[in-house]
C-alpha cells in the first residue's frame, strides 16, 4: 500500500512558478513510476508528467519545456517544477504512482494524491 500527498499548490499570476511535491509513505517507493496528472473544472483528468524507476521523464507537450519531474527516492518525494505558468495550468494537480510505466502515463496508476489546487490569474 502506499498513500499519497501532495503540497505545494496556490495561487500565482501567470509568468510566475510553482514547485508541487508528493511525498509517498512505504518502503518500496523507488519500486514505482511515479507521474503528475491534473484536472480542469469541467475537463477530464490530462496526463502532465511521468518519470519512470530508471528515472526517465516524459511530458505532455502543453507542459514541455516549462515544468520539470523529479524524484528523490531516499526522501520517498515526487516533485514537479512549474516555470512560466500560463492561465490554461490551472487545475487540481495529482500525484499517481504505479507498477506499470504504461499504465501510469495513461492514467492507470496505483495509486493516487488527493490533488492540490494550482490557479494561475492573468
Amino acid at each position: 500500500q502506499v498513500q499519497l500527498v501532495e503540497s505545494g499548490g496556490g495561487l500565482v499570476q501567470a509568468g510566475d512558478s510553482l514547485r508541487l511535491s508528493c511525498a509517498a509513505s512505504g518502503r518500496t517507493f523507488s519500486s514505482y513510476n511515479m507521474g503528475w496528472f491534473r484536472q480542469a473544472p469541467g475537463k477530464e483528468r490530462e496526463f502532465v508528467a511521468t518519470i519512470s524507476i530508471s528515472g526517465n521523464s516524459d511530458y505532455a507537450d502543453s507542459v514541455k519545456g516549462r515544468f520539470t519531474i523529479s524524484k528523490d527516492n531516499r526522501k520517498n518525494t515526487v516533485s514537479l517544477q512549474m516555470n512560466n505558468l500560463i492561465p490554461e495550468d490551472t487545475a487540481v494537480y495529482y500525484c499517481t504512482a504505479g507498477r506499470s510505466l504504461l499504465m501510469t502515463t495513461r492514467g492507470m496508476g496505483d495509486y493516487w494524491g488527493q490533488g492540490t489546487q494550482v490557479t494561475v490569474s492573468k
